[in-house]
């Protein structure tokens, strides 16, 4: 089963975390990062795919400004060893093109450390944006998502990732 983890200050997370979820087409779950006692929560789900809003824009660390902030420092030390993880993160393009979706690389920098099996990188084509700490060797290192300013294409990157998500992490799932 594939678990959802979201953390939110506004809404659009847990929203989004919950039409992606809709559009997976397999077991499926959610969970607020909120209800998580420790990052040790993270070990229980199968495989994960983790959204994140970028709240802190230019800081370094703690870039989301959510749950997340509490657990992305113990996550390096969980073993996720092959345990299949994805990073979806919210961000606006238009006001915050420096910093577009900069706290999905924190997620996805601890989870590498933790030996987890990085899954649902996407190309940068198709997206204004001046810089981002989440590209990585030329691809976004997960899903970014402008809900503010490109809402309308929203729904389609969240069907297409979903059918790469399939392919990508229930072969590591069977």
């Amino acid at each position: 089963m594939i678990t959802i983890f979201f953390a939110t200050s506004t809404g659009k997370t847990e929203d989004i975390a919950q039409r992606l979820a809709s559009f997976l087409d397999c077991p499926t779950q959610t969970c607020d990062v909120d209800t998580l006692s420790s990052a040790q929560g993270f070990c229980r789900a199968d495989a994960l795919i983790c959204c994140v809003p970028t709240w802190n824009t230019g800081a370094d660390s703690f870039r989301s400004g959510t749950a997340w902030d509490s657990h992305v420092e113990s996550i390096s030390d969980l073993n996720l060893t092959g345990k299949p993880v994805a990073i979806l993160g919210l961000g606006d393009s238009s006001s915050y093109s420096d910093y577009f979706c900069d706290a999905m690389e924190e997620l996805h920098s601890a989870f590498r450390k933790s030996g987890a099996r990085l899954v649902g990188s996407v190309p940068v084509e198709g997206y204004t944006f001046h810089a981002s700490k989440s590209v990585i060797n030329g691809r976004f290192c997960g899903l970014p998502i402008d809900e503010d300013s490109e809402p309308d294409l929203t729904d389609d990157r969240l069907r297409g990732w979903a059918e790469q998500l399939k392919r990508e992490m229930l072969d590591l799932l069977t």
